[in-house]
């Protein structure tokens, strides 16, 4: 007979709700249920992605949260989650072809550096230096030496592994209807076939967020964006760092196998033809080969073996809501990362577990709380 009770319910088991789960397991709250929708772990966004665990190029808003996770929790996550999460920490270039490009990323490095960033403006002849596969069309880039990337699918699943070894109940197959308040506080969340019963529900069900959510009565402005990614043969061995351009058109790095894993976008995506599978799509591979092959040519001929797309929760403002819900007791919410969410993911975790367990965190959270979309009147 399954569970249908515990401390804290957590919607959704991709990486962020499996890190939460670990990291209230580990503060010594065991009773712990993860349901998850699809037939698996990890079944969305959180093991289909580039991998990037970067600081440079996000949002002032999330810089905090996101410089304590490397420089606390991702250097030994390997050893703690007893799997090779393939953590690189070897850098990032964000690269700029124009003149537009170097404004672009001048900005975003300036803001970064006010908050304690090491990212600093590089000209062509020094990018590369770092990296010389570039071409010569590169005029600049941003460099950010603690940047690096890691394998979405073993960390996900590291974290799934350790939370289950400490107790914690995952349910796939299990998705979320409704949530119930009962006398002022957060206490049920319903499925099609069971009702749990929670102290605190968490919920980080991706793009569901918002429809779960709207059940009583909170709404969090996002809306589903398309991204692909894609992966070459294996290739030699040429470069360790990650890269991403200055307008995000494409992002990626080499794995430790030797293939690239590629991610990226058109612009398109709302109009590419249905090629009969939700996977992909029709504009956006072909267009983040085009930019690849203008900034490495010498990966012109590499031979692509698959590609995968998927909805990522994009937040009107570009970054996630995070943090209680003042409204509900007992409701907390992680969600709308806006395509960044698995680098992130260790940061959050822990920091809500402590939330849920203490009603502190060591990272102030309070610009990425949910309130920001209240009316101001």
């Amino acid at each position: 007979m399954s569970k249908h009770t515990a401390e804290v319910i957590i919607i959704g088991g991709g990486v962020n709700g499996c890190a939460a789960a670990y990291y209230l397991a580990k503060a010594g709250m065991k009773d712990v249920i993860v349901l998850e929708g699809s037939p698996s772990i990890g079944h969305g966004g959180s093991s289909r992605n580039g991998g990037g665990v970067r600081q440079s190029g996000r949002d002032v808003r999330e810089l905090p949260l996101v410089m304590y996770g490397i420089r606390n929790l991702w250097p030994t996550l390997s050893e703690e989650l007893e799997v090779d999460c393939e953590y690189h920490q070897d850098g990032n270039l964000r690269l700029g072809k124009t003149e537009k490009h170097r404004e672009i990323l001048t900005r975003l490095a300036d803001s970064a550096r006010n908050v304690g960033l090491d990212v600093r403006m590089i000209d062509g002849d020094e990018v590369r230096a770092i990296n010389p596969y570039l071409s010569d069309e590169v005029i600049c880039a941003s460099w950010c030496p603690t940047d690096g990337h890691a394998n979405p699918l073993t960390t996900t699943l590291g974290y799934y592994k350790m939370a289950r070894r400490l107790g914690v109940t995952f349910i796939t197959g299990e998705p979320v209807t409704e949530l119930r308040v009962i006398k002022g506080k957060i206490r049920q969340v319903i499925t099609p076939n069971h009702v749990y019963e929670g102290e605190n529900v968490l919920v980080a069900a991706g793009l569901d967020s918002r429809e779960i959510l709207t059940t009583v009565g909170i709404d969090i402005p996002m809306t589903n964006s398309l991204l692909e990614c894609l992966v070459t043969e294996a290739q030699p061995h040429m470069f360790d760092q990650m890269l991403g351009t200055a307008e995000a058109d494409f992002y990626g790095h080499q794995t430790k196998h030797g293939s690239f894993v590629f991610g990226g976008s058109s612009g398109l995506e709302r109009y590419n033809k249905d090629n009969g599978t939700p996977v992909n799509s029709s504009k956006t591979a072909p267009c983040i080969c085009r930019g690849i092959m203008k900034y490495f040519p010498d990966l012109a001929n590499a031979k692509i073996v698959r590609t995968w797309a998927g909805w990522m929760d994009a937040s009107s403002d570009g970054v996630p809501s995070l943090g209680t819900v003042d409204e509900i007791p007992g409701l907390y919410v992680a969600c709308a990362f806006n395509g960044h969410g698995f680098g992130i993911a260790p940061a959050v975790g822990e920091q809500l577990a402590k939330l849920i367990v203490t009603g502190k965190t060591d990272v102030d959270l309070g610009e990425l709380h949910y309130d920001r979309y209240k009316a101001k009147i």
